[in-house]
């Protein structure tokens, strides 16, 4: 087995595009679910949202980049207006079930044949990221060092996506010493306490979930341009539950614990797939046990455990506290 190689990949990852995308994404719930207590099932409507609204703007109208931008960043702001208006009067459960549902009827959406116009249906689509890698000032050739080598294309949208991702992490630490954070996780902790305070909860309620879908919004741009595509499958149930894994790995309401979570969970994938895979190559794991197709589903079957253990021992995550994920969830 070539463990140089192994551990290479798995160095790799924690920088590469998926950490990047699913910590952001992990932010915005942060903000939600870690800080204000909303139970937000369906944070890939969000991430989608941003991605087709770029893609859309720029492929099919014909726009600049920065209106696709501006779209996005409204389209996840009528979206949280939708979902909150109607059920953040009512118990948390009523807002996890609103939210899974959106986020399926989102997907479903943008992969309709009678959309197909807009939105190329289940083929997805391509060809909108010129404007963006027209910006990027990296001549042709690799950048970076020892294992961290990557092209100029993805040094380029990982450069914009990590700015992106620590400049979200400033933002949150700055809203939740402000006055603002401090009633929102007082909110979270007991809702009626203050209410009685005169605060008007449902706006922050409101406020909480736009910020948090919007910044999942720019991990939908990061994701879209990433990729150079934007596909509806991409899109689904998953995504929110890998973003909640990555946040409660890292410690929910931590301000950097979205980061760390996602670095350590695609790097516990990058090592099961490549030791997975190079163990059958070489002999050490009999095809009748599992052969290569099955690398995939056994990967995240050893990550499912070993997230069970953590939950198990400690549930809080790595920097985490049993208290804050303790919530009122009348």
């Amino acid at each position: 087995m070539d463990w140089g190689s192994i551990i290479s990949n798995a160095l790799r990852s924690v920088v590469g595009l998926e950490t990047v995308i699913f910590a952001m994404a992990a932010v915005g719930l942060n903000v939600q679910f870690g800080y204000a207590g909303l139970l937000n099932f369906g944070q890939a409507a969000f991430v989608a949202i941003g991605a087709y609204g770029l893609a859309i703007m720029v492929f099919f109208a014909g726009l600049s980049l920065w209106v696709g931008l501006a779209v996005g960043i409204g389209g996840a702001v009528v979206l949280a207006l939708l979902l909150g208006v109607p059920t953040l009067r009512l118990r948390a459960d009523y807002l996890a079930i609103a939210t899974i549902a959106a986020a399926e009827i989102v997907r479903i959406a943008f992969r309709s044949s009678t959309l197909r116009e807009w939105t190329g249906g289940s083929n997805g689509i391509t060809g909108f990221d010129g404007q963006f890698y027209a910006l990027n000032p990296l001549s042709n050739g690799t950048y970076g060092f020892g294992p961290w080598r990557f092209s100029e294309r993805l040094t380029w949208v990982l450069l914009v996506g990590w700015v992106l991702l620590i400049l979200f992490c400033v933002l949150v630490w700055l809203l939740m010493r402000s006055p603002w954070g401090r009633v929102l996780k007082g909110i979270r902790e007991d809702e009626d306490a203050v209410r009685s305070l005169g605060k008007n909860v449902y706006a922050y309620k409101m406020q909480a979930l736009i910020i948090g879908g919007v910044i999942g919004a720019f991990a939908g741009f990061i994701y879209a341009l990433g990729r150079a595509a934007v596909q509806p499958d991409l899109y689904g149930t998953e995504l929110t539950f890998f973003a909640y894994t990555v946040l409660l790995v890292g410690g929910a309401a931590r301000v950097f614990g979205p980061v760390v979570g996602a670095a350590i969970f695609w790097l516990v994938l990058s090592l099961t797939d490549n030791v997975l895979a190079q163990a059958i190559n070489a002999g050490y794991v009999s095809s009748s046990i599992m052969n290569p197709n099955q690398v995939g589903q056994v990967r995240f079957m050893l990550v499912g455990v070993l997230l069970m253990l953590l939950m198990i021992y400690r549930p809080q995550g790595i920097f985490g506290d049993k208290r804050e994920i303790a919530l009122n969830a009348r």
